[in-house]
C-alpha cells in the first residue's frame, strides 16, 4: 500500500472513531421545539470536523482531484477551532485531547494539499480562499449562538 492510502485510512480512521464518540456524547432533546435551536446544533461542531476529516482521507485514498481542497478546510476550519477558543472568542466544544488529535492531523492536511505531495494537482489561491472562507463559515454556524 502507497504512503498515500496509508495517511487517507489513519485519516479516515481517526475521523470514524471520533465521529462516532462525538455523535454518541450530543444531547437529543424530549421536546420538538428544542430542535429549532440554534444551541442544540452547536453540539454537532466536534462531529463536523470529524466528517471533513474523513471525506479528505477518502479523496486522498480514492487519489481526487478535490483531496488537497478537502485537506485544506479540514486543516482551516481546524486551526481556527482551535485559535477560536485559546482567543476566547469562542467556547469550541471539540475536547482538547481531540484538538491536540486534529492539530496534528491538520498540519499533515496543510502540507500534503499546500505542497502538492502526491501530485493530484496544485490547489489554487482561489481554492485556499474558499476553503478559509467555508472554514470560518463553518466554525462560526456551530459556535455562534
Amino acid at each position: 500500500m502507497s504512503l498515500r492510502k496509508v495517511i487517507a485510512v489513519v485519516f479516515m480512521g481517526i475521523a470514524f472513531i471520533f465521529s462516532v464518540f462525538f455523535y454518541l456524547e450530543t444531547n437529543r432533546p424530549e421536546d420538538f421545539a428544542e430542535y429549532f435551536n440554534l444551541s442544540f446544533y452547536t453540539q454537532y461542531g466536534p462531529v463536523a470536523i470529524s466528517i471533513e476529516l474523513f471525506i479528505a482521507g477518502f479523496y486522498l485514498f480514492k487519489a481526487s482531484k478535490k483531496a488537497n481542497f478537502a485537506l485544506a478546510l479540514f486543516g482551516f476550519t481546524t486551526v481556527i477551532d482551535i485559535l477560536f477558543h485559546i482567543t476566547s472568542l469562542i467556547t469550541s466544544n471539540t475536547p482538547l485531547y481531540a484538538m491536540f488529535v486534529f492539530s496534528g492531523c491538520a498540519i499533515g492536511a496543510f502540507y500534503i494539499s499546500f505542497s502538492n505531495a502526491f501530485n493530484l494537482g496544485k490547489i489554487t489561491l482561489l481554492a485556499t480562499l474558499t476553503s478559509f472562507v467555508m472554514g470560518n463559515a463553518i466554525e462560526w454556524f456551530f459556535n455562534f449562538y
